[in-house]
């Protein structure tokens, strides 16, 4: 697992690979967003290995929602971390935006998350030291985009937070945190949404109105939306509804068919 605060963690180490992986070609034929097989991942503990995923098997759709549910220690978020390169499965295939993940090294990885995935994390992970603005520009900089301020301040402008650019994290509410950790996830226009019980630290309000933008800014770019939740509700409201239990799939039903899935049906 990579170690330290993953955002800066990732940047620094894409520094060295940025624009040299191509990009997959959604043109190529092949509409999976993210295709999981037989994935294991076990864990070292002091008495005895830990087996968290036991052989999951999972294809989703490019431009589809999908939450995953099931109790605490399931393994959603180690399922997550899986999906996001952040955790390498001990065994089995992942193929994350047409990139084997199994094979690809720290830098490879890290330039993947900057160009393909946007992560949305429970527990925010913003840089203290850093303003609303800076924190949503930091993924553009790194990966040297000259109007990285222009574009992270129009992404503050889709969260309703264009008046507290100049401010600190600790100056912010839950809320406000979140969203600004929802607009750094999406500012460099990601094909895939990462999302950890993002309401999971907020009230009621605050959660709602998340939600509300989560939704409407994938919907609005098209990506592919994976949520982990708690909350069945907040679930219902994907085109699927995947279910983990002591780390095996244990349900798995369509709540709406989408455009994307009946363009693959046909």
């Amino acid at each position: 697992m990579v170690a330290g605060d993953p955002i800066l963690k990732q940047g620094q180490l894409a520094k060295r690979a940025f624009m040299t992986i191509p990009s997959s070609d959604p043109s190529s034929g092949n509409n999976s967003a993210i295709t999981i097989d037989d994935v294991r991942l076990t864990l070292p503990s002091q008495s005895a290995p830990v087996e968290i995923l036991k052989g999951i098997s999972l294809d989703i759709i490019s431009g589809t929602t999908v939450g995953i549910v099931g109790p605490s220690g399931s393994g959603k978020t180690s399922l997550l971390m899986v999906m996001a390169g952040l955790e390498r499965a001990t065994s089995g295939s992942v193929l994350i935006a047409g990139q084997d993940l199994q094979v690809a090294d720290e830098a490879t990885l890290a330039e993947l998350r900057l160009r393909d995935i946007g992560i949305v994390f429970q527990s925010f992970h913003l840089v203290p030291t850093m303003t609303a603005l800076e924190n949503v520009a930091l993924p553009l900089e790194f990966a040297g985009d000259p109007a990285a301020f222009a574009r992270a301040e129009r992404a503050l402008d889709d969260v309703g937070l264009t008046h507290r650019l100049g401010h600190f994290p600790a100056q912010l509410s839950g809320g406000e945190q979140q969203r600004v950790a929802l607009a750094r996830a999406v500012v460099h226009r990601p094909r895939i949404l990462l999302a950890d019980e993002p309401t999971g630290n907020l009230d009621a309000a605050s959660g709602k109105l998340v939600v509300e933008q989560l939704f409407a800014l994938s919907a609005d770019a098209g990506v592919t939306l994976v949520l982990i939740t708690h909350d069945a509700g907040l679930a219902a409201r994907c085109e699927r509804v995947v279910e983990i239990g002591d780390g095996c799939i244990v349900g798995d039903r369509m709540a709406a068919v989408s455009p994307a899935a009946l363009e693959v049906a046909s």
